[in-house]
């Protein structure tokens, strides 16, 4: 394993392909060049028996038993979310705060109080977990799970899901889990819209032109480091990753170019406490910025630290019902 940290996370995040037509801002000449060379997918790219998976982030969850108790926290922070109604399961309801990338931070609860059973993020919602699942998107999810599946790594038959917006209009998906324990929880869960992308999310107006610019990336706790590199590596072909040791996370392992960093504890603290109580799964959430210093101003963030060469700096995830939401940037 390479313990390496001194490349910037900026020229890092250059590698990463754009979400669909959007961030333009990400790209290198070099990721240009594929672009224009090599037709893909969010998940595929060229030569699909050997060439790397690139994840495009779609979007992180949190759960919670109240729904406007979520809410009303995240627009005291100064993201506001949109109500985006209930699920086809009946069960849960959801808000969202859709960042200019197009990427976007859901809030999920249950319609009746107390009634989780029937949802995958049951436990999450009824432990006040915040941070529970991710998703990336594709256009061609059959695909992705059959190289999945050539790869070794355990795919769940797909499925359909749905959601009504307040406005009356149906929103139609697929989703299919990857590998262990609840969808999204180590390995993201993928989604393919089966109506136009757009239905499902659109820029909230609290964040539009806002300093924090979209979800960079998402931070699973895992038990065992090693491990966990090797299932992602299997799963997705990557490199090795880059490591570091931060104190209030223990060791982190990142992925050049994705949205992703593994945490293990070193020893115990509140992440062995979590991974006692919920498994492995997102821990935390690291929005991106251009502008660190304004987004630090504009949501009193606290605790800077320095993450593989860029700065990083956390709301106060009391306030934010025990979810822990960050931003990393210059």
């Amino acid at each position: 394993m390479i313990a390496h940290s001194v490349v910037p996370f900026t020229f890092l995040r250059e590698a990463r392909m754009p979400r669909r037509e959007f961030v333009p801002h990400r790209l290198s000449v070099a990721a240009l060049v594929v672009i224009l060379c090599f037709p893909f997918s969010s998940l595929v790219m060229a030569d699909e028996k050997r060439s790397p998976l690139v994840l495009e982030l779609d979007h992180v969850s949190i759960c919670g038993p109240d729904l406007d108790a979520l809410r009303q926290a995240f627009s005291d922070a100064g993201m506001t979310p949109d109500f985006g109604g209930p699920h086809g399961n009946g069960v849960t309801q959801m808000a969202l705060i859709g960042f200019d990338d197009q990427s976007y931070i859901e809030l999920i609860a249950p319609v009746k109080p107390g009634v989780t059973e029937g949802s995958d993020w049951a436990k999450f919602m009824t432990g006040e977990a915040g941070t529970c699942a991710w998703a990336v998107g594709t256009n061609v999810l059959l695909q992705d799970v059959d190289r999945l599946k050539k790869a070794g790594v355990a795919v769940n038959e797909p499925k359909r899901g749905s959601r009504k917006r307040p406005d009356g209009m149906s929103l139609e998906w697929m989703t299919a889990q990857i590998g262990p324990g609840t969808p999204g929880s180590t390995l993201p869960f993928i989604i393919e819209d089966q109506t136009p992308r757009a239905w499902r999310v659109q820029t909230s107006e609290s964040v539009k032109g806002a300093p924090a610019y979209g979800v960079e990336s998402v931070i699973v706790g895992v038990n065992n480091l090693d491990s966990a590199i090797a299932l992602f590596r299997k799963a997705y072909g990557w490199a090795e990753p880059l490591t570091e040791n931060q104190k209030d996370f223990g060791k982190l392992a990142y992925f050049p170019g994705e949205p992703v960093i593994l945490a293990a504890p070193s020893s115990g603290g509140w992440l062995a406490d979590r991974l006692g109580r919920f498994g492995e799964s997102p821990v935390a959430y690291l929005l991106g910025t251009r502008d660190f210093a304004t987004a630090a101003k504009k949501y009193k963030l606290n605790n800077t630290k320095t993450w593989f060469g860029q700065k990083v700096a956390w709301f106060d995830p009391v306030k934010l019902k025990g979810a822990r939401v960050g931003v990393i940037g210059p």
